[in-house]
């Protein structure tokens, strides 16, 4: 034990080593896998002996081995009985013996746990931390109060249910009052401490800590024991509001101190109660609205009171949303107060601002942008003057106007003060929010964006000298706000001065141009269609994107060169619109996306960045599925040199992203195997390339998906090998590894569609031949599954693979296959009863007609359709069988499907990439999303397929199909009529 001990320490230690943390993160994934490796993990994190960073890395690695490997997707444990309550039993105490940068990990764990345990498998744990609490030890209740936040503040962003309020109410009943205790004890202690500094940080820590659990607590709805107490929680929280105490003050002017970090706390909680609980709260909330503005009137610039200001200053939006305490602002006075005191001061540019713009530029970007993650003063001080003006629009448009024209003429000689105009007209010419898509949707009717853009800050856009940077940017921010307030004539002007501009020398300046640029390139009319489009930027592209590359690579170090997110999803964007325009400069495209992949593999840090450049690949493997299925004139004259352009874009792309699994950069993985799929997609009919088949044994690994973000890739990049691959992997008796994985995947609900994916690829590929011994286990699968109650989307998914079988009459299955299978399914069960009867009647056909998707639709009709034509079975063993068949076709004939086709364009435009989810798990690539596949591209206009095949099977049968109608209505005779000449 003690060596496996050392060892973890050992490989914990070199993955703090840029140099060999890659190797060490691979031989950690080894060692994961033997028994008991979670607790040596604890026992190292516990280990006080051994140095903080080691303890931290454990911890790191242990919350990240729990959120893999402590249960599957049906919330089974993956980990022994016995395991499992050790760790239950220890992470509690453990975590509160910590350090705070450990106990962070180890309550993020605990949040895990807590996810699929909390409350009925862990029961205990509500008591276990109410017995720990204390009334004096500050350092036991910090540690139990960090549990109790990472687990209750799950419940903050959650819809209401009656699981949800009955695990709350579980927690109240033993929680509330001992934390209502502990909220006056620690207050206690905090007067009685009040001169000895040592002793009260420790008590104010206590009491930040306890004003966020009131939060948690309080986020669904008010606890009936809070809504009791709710005069004496009032005063105490309006007395922190307002404390001061000399000792508690803080030297650095840029990280916050307790004191700021309560306050904050405590600004955040009345927001809560002001935005959900005014009508019980309402009577207490003047008092703090009183001392809400002293403190934003008297607080100093330094950035240390960041947070704070800006969590007063949403309190106060809450105030000013309600509209019986908006009242307080509806009067010239007070608002002219309202913008000298509060607003100009939070929306001016500060010399910390200036120093982030030159020092840090990349954080300054993300700070400054509409939408971005992190708060700012002048987000909540514009964010609470828009509550202001949508209650009293045209008082706060005057008031605001007087300063914004004191301003702009000061401006004149002081770049800072028309920036402070310009941020204080951004506040009052927008209405709502500024969407990422279309920036601001809806304007201030009383004043005019162009003129003002077009009189005040237009020659900023175009100046090039005597301009400051920050002047530049203002008047490129304002252009994105307002992008949808332009027409396309006034974009026109426009556009080429935001090019320019992505040549000067300053990196927000820069940046901000490429941000714009894309904005605009993705902004779309009310109709839906791009304003600008390839012709629109077809003359320039190749030097726009060469310059952004040359921008991007920079720096050559891997977290430099994917330091700036906004160039990557420029070139990406520039991509998507060109389309095949970009098709004589690929070769220099391609240089360049392959250069930056062989950089950033080797030190994958930036999500967004990588994320973008494998879309931009994906702009490029989409325009590679377009060349192969171009007509060859077209091809001919679009001025492309090789007839081989078809294979040269998967033989570039094979080293670097086979470089990428061998070196099991798992970041890239799923992107990877996206790419691989899209192009194998691409070209269907040919034979797979024989360095795909060097994929195959790899991807039939069990432990490559046992990674969640790994499957959805992986379940595609199989599902084309296998059609092109079929008969290596028959000879590699390769089949049965393949119905492994799908009956892996079939068990998890989150992986179930997956495995229909595979399955359906198999079933399609594989000659019958080689498939049918497994079907009756197949089968078996698939309906012990229904027999569960699953989903409707399993149902579907389901009912699709059955019609997949029943319409592929031409390769030896069909309608009369799967009766035949089924038969088999009952004889090894050993029931009496006819089992494909209540499968047929009671989910195929009422589920058939519910299929939204057209090539699913249509499907569905070849199936039903070759039923009634070829189906023994139909004719005479299930009779009325045949019937209700007739009537479900004929219902889904109302509604026929329609043949799909078109440019694909709807894959681009499906999701804004601001929308998509980046972290541990699967992010899908839009721009090679894989289509529908309809597997009956011959039928184009499907009544008259049906009308064709009936009719002709009627013949070719000697008329034994119209022998059948009089099992029909004299409704459904009439209607089937039109289908059978």
């Amino acid at each position: 034990m003690a060596s496996d001990l050392e060892r973890i320490v050992q490989l914990l230690d070199a993955t703090l080593d840029p140099t060999k943390h890659r190797k060490a993160e691979t031989a950690l994934k080894i060692e994961e896998k033997k028994p008991r490796f979670s607790l040596l993990l604890l026992q190292i994190v516990h280990a006080e002996q051994l140095p903080v960073n080691t303890r931290l890395a454990a911890s790191l690695c242990f919350k990240n081995f729990i959120r893999f490997n402590y249960v599957d997707a049906s919330g089974n444990y993956k980990l022994p009985a016995d395991e499992v309550s050790t760790i239950k039993q220890e992470l509690i105490g453990l975590m509160i013996a910590c350090p705070p940068t450990i106990q962070t990990q180890l309550g993020d764990a605990i949040s895990l746990i807590a996810d699929s345990d909390f409350w009925e498998r862990w029961d205990t744990l509500v008591q276990d931390l109410v017995s720990r609490l204390s009334p004096d030890d500050a350092k036991v209740n910090n540690g139990v109060l960090e549990v109790a936040h990472s687990i209750f503040q799950r419940w903050r962003p959650l819809y209401r249910s009656d699981d949800l309020f009955m695990e709350i109410n579980h927690v109240l009943n033993t929680f509330a009052t001992p934390f209502l205790s502990l909220l006056n004890a620690t207050d206690q202690q905090i007067t009685a401490n009040a001169n000895n500094k040592d002793a009260l940080k420790p008590y104010f820590d206590t009491l930040s800590l306890l004003v966020k659990v009131f939060y948690d607590l309080s986020c669904q709805d008010m606890p009936p024991q809070f809504e009791n107490n709710l005069e004496q929680i009032s005063t105490l929280l309006h007395k922190y509001l307002t404390y001061e105490n000399p000792i508690l003050a803080t030297d650095d002017e840029s990280e916050a101190g307790v004191l700021e970090n309560v306050k904050a706390d405590i600004c955040e909680a009345l927001e809560l109660y002001t935005s959900k609980y005014d009508d019980d709260f309402g009577r207490y909330t003047q008092v703090f609205i009183t001392s809400a503005w002293n403190l934003l009137s008297s607080i100093g610039p330094e950035t240390k009171y960041d947070n704070l200001v800006s969590k007063a200053l949403h309190f106060l939006t809450a105030i000013a949303s309600v509209e019986r305490h908006a009242q307080n602002f509806n009067d010239e006075n007070v608002l002219n107060s309202v913008v000298e005191k509060v607003i100009l001061p939070n929306v001016a540019l500060r010399e910390t601002d200036i120093e982030l713009f030159e020092d840090e530029p990349i954080e300054f970007i993300r700070r400054d942008l509409e939408g971005s993650d992190t708060d700012s003063r002048r987000r909540a001080a514009t964010d609470f003057l828009r509550t202001l003006q949508e209650k009293f629009e045209q008082l706060v448009t005057n008031v605001a106007g007087k300063y914004i024209n004191h301003y702009l003429e000061q401006g004149k000689g002081n770049w800072k003060d028309k920036d402070t105009a310009i941020s204080l007209f951004l506040s009052i010419a927008a209405k709502g929010a500024v969407t990422a898509g279309q920036g601001v949707k809806t304007v201030n009717s009383l004043v005019n964006v162009v003129d003002f853009f077009q009189q005040h800050i237009a020659s900023d856009l175009i100046t090039d000298n005597g301009v400051e940077p920050i002047s530049k940017v203002d008047a490129i921010k304002y252009l994105y706000t307002f992008r949808s307030q332009l027409t396309k004539e006034q974009w026109q002007a426009a556009f080429q001065p935001l090019i320019q501009n992505m040549g000067s020398s300053n990196y927000v300046v820069y940046t901000y141009a490429a941000i714009a640029v894309e904005r605009v390139l993705y902004l779309t009319d009310d109709q839906g269609n791009h304003v600008f489009s390839r012709p629109d930027i077809e003359p320039f592209a190749k030097d726009l994107l060469e310059h952004l590359f040359k921008l991007v690579e920079k720096e050559q170090a891997p977290a430099k060169m994917q330091e700036n997110e906004f160039l990557m999803r420029c070139i990406m964007r520039v991509l998507i619109v060109m389309k095949e325009g970009v098709m004589p400069f690929a070769d220099l495209v391609l240089d360049h996306l392959v250069k930056i992949t062989n950089v950033i593999k080797e030190n994958p840090s930036n999500p967004r960045f990588y994320y973008y450049h494998f879309e931009a690949l994906g702009a490029l493997v989409r325009l590679h599925y377009t060349w192969v299925t171009q007509p060859l004139p077209h091809k001919i004259a679009s001025n492309v040199a090789s007839s081989g352009a078809s294979t040269k874009l998967e033989e570039r792309l094979w080293e670097p992203f086979n470089q990428i699994l061998t070196e099991e950069v798992n970041e890239f993985i799923p992107y990877v195997f996206q790419l691989f799929s899209a192009l194998l997609e691409s070209n269907p009919a040919s034979a797979l390339p024989n360095h795909y088949k060097s994929l195959i044994t790899p991807l039939l690994q069990h432990t490559l998906w046992e990674t969640r973000g790994n499957v959805p890739g992986c379940t595609r990049l199989l599902a084309a090998i296998v059609p092109r691959a079929s008969q290596d992997i028959v000879a590699a008796n390769q089949v049965e590894p393949i119905l492994g994985i799908f009956q892996k995947l079939l068990v998890g609900k989150k992986t179930e569609q997956n495995a229909f994916d595979v399955l359906e690829s198999v079933v399609i590929s594989i000659p019958k031949t080689s498939l049918e011994k497994f079907f009756t286990t197949i089968l078996q699968l698939v309906l012990n599954k229904l027999d569960h109650n699953p989903a409707e989307s399993y149902k579907k998914r389901l009912v699709r693979f059955y019609h997949l079988i029943s319409a592929n009459v031409d390769i030896g299955l069909g309608a009369d296959f799967f009766v035949a299978q089924m038969d088999k399914v009952r004889e090894e069960m050993k029931v009496q009863a006819d089992i494909f009867v209540p499968l047929y009647l009671k989910t195929v056909l009422p589920v058939s007609p519910l299929f939204a998707s057209p090539v699913d639709r249509k499907l569905a009709v070849v199936s039903l359709t070759k039923s009634l034509a070829e189906t023994q079975a139909f004719g005479q063993r299930y009779q009325k069988g045949w019937r209700f068949t007739c009537e479900t076709l004929l219902t889904m004939l109302t509604n026929a499907p329609k043949a799909t086709g078109g440019t694909g364009d709807e894959i681009i435009r499906e999701a804004d990439v601001d929308d998509i989810g980046f972290g541990l798990g699967f992010t899908a690539l839009n721009t090679c999303k894989k289509p529908p596949r309809d597997d009956f591209p011959e039928v184009q206009d499907v009544p008259q397929w049906v009308r064709q095949y009936l009719t002709q099977a009627n013949a070719a049968r000697g008329g034994v199909i119209a022998s059948y109608v009089d099992r029909l209505s004299d409704e459904g005779k009439q209607a089937f009529a039109m289908y059978m000449g």
